[in-house]
């Protein structure tokens, strides 16, 4: 169980959002995994990926890392759209069978269909906003912790039956204060502990 496929779901917006500080992190996983001897692919959802490929990524794939930056409190809006395409088009093969339920047996849930078990998944995330706006009751997300804000992805996974690692998660990007080299080494660390 080496084989790690690296995801980048940054999305370009001129100026803004250029794709860099992604690119920083996936080329500091890449060659983490890469000297402890993992097999790495990279999937990039601004591109012209090809469905069937991607498919035999996941398939592939012992570990996936997720690499994007939150946009409006979730997901690139291409990068929903790739998970959207991936994950629906591997019903039956690679991602799941059903949502679980069956009408012979009551005691099957609703989100146990999945074929991804065995799979474990990481989100490294980048935002703007600090640390200190979660697990704070009077924080901008009342209160919530950093993997309760981005559950909608967590539950994509684990309706698919992949378990989570720990998330990454890098604050106050546009501050003009970020200390990549800290920030990286950082990152290289929880990779470290995830990663075994």
């Amino acid at each position: 169980m080496k084989n790690v496929l690296i995801i980048n779901g940054h999305q370009k917006y001129p100026f803004v959002a250029e794709g860099n500080l992604t690119q920083a992190y996936i080329d500091t996983a890449t060659e983490f995994f890469k000297e402890n001897g993992f097999n790495v692919k990279h999937s990039v959802v601004e591109s012209a990926y090809d469905i069937k490929e991607e498919l035999e990524k996941f398939a592939w794939a012992d570990y996936i890392l997720f690499q994007y930056p939150i946009y409006w409190m979730g997901v690139p809006w291409i990068t929903k759209k790739y998970i959207d395409e991936i994950f629906s088009m591997g019903k039956d093969t690679v991602t799941y069978v059903s949502d679980g339920r069956t009408r012979s047996d009551a005691t099957k849930r609703y989100g146990s269909g999945g074929l991804m078990q065995g799979k474990k998944y990481m989100l490294s995330l980048t935002y703007n906003c600090p640390t200190t706006e979660f697990d704070n009751k009077e924080g901008f997300f009342s209160g919530l912790s950093l993997d309760e804000a981005n559950v909608a992805t967590h539950k994509t996974f684990q309706f698919c039956g992949a378990e989570p690692l720990e998330t990454f998660s890098v604050h106050d990007i546009f501050k003009g204060d970020l200390d990549l080299e800290k920030e990286k080494a950082r990152f290289s660390a929880h990779l470290a502990k995830n990663f075994k």
